[in-house]
């Protein structure tokens, strides 16, 4: 499916936690999850897979320079066309961009945003390669 398919809809969902032993032990045994951690320029990334096939993410707070006010959560991401044009108009919209674009090398460019109630989500625009 093109990317532009995906487009206004949820496409992954990401873990950010403190102790990614613990929580990758957890999903493993509960819902038979394995994980697969690789390095990345910023820290280490967890893929959860069901059967071999990408379920979810995880990545490490500790290993990312998120603060410690920041609690473990999980992210959705929304898939959009242009997340640069999308953040722009967030404010307009009596939202908040929390994290500005940024890229994800070899992924895409996202940002993080509240809506006007408070709740945050993540934009992503897929490279081309996705």
């Amino acid at each position: 499916m093109p990317a532009h398919e995906k487009d206004a809809t949820f496409i992954w969902n990401e873990l950010v936690t403190r102790d990614s032993a613990k929580a990758a032990a957890f999903f493993a045994e509960l819902i038979g999850w394995t994980a697969e951690t690789m390095d990345m320029p910023t820290g280490a990334y967890t893929m959860f897979k069901k059967d071999g096939v990408p379920a979810a993410g995880m990545l490490d707070m500790r290993q990312h320079d998120i603060p410690d006010a920041v609690p473990p959560h999980w992210m959705a991401y929304i898939q959009v066309p242009d997340v640069d044009a999308s953040a722009a108009r967030v404010a307009d919209l009596g939202g908040t961009v929390v994290v500005p674009p940024m890229d994800i090398p070899t992924v895409g460019r996202f940002c993080v945003i509240t809506d006007p109630t408070g709740a945050h989500v993540s934009l992503i625009t897929m490279a081309e390669t996705c």
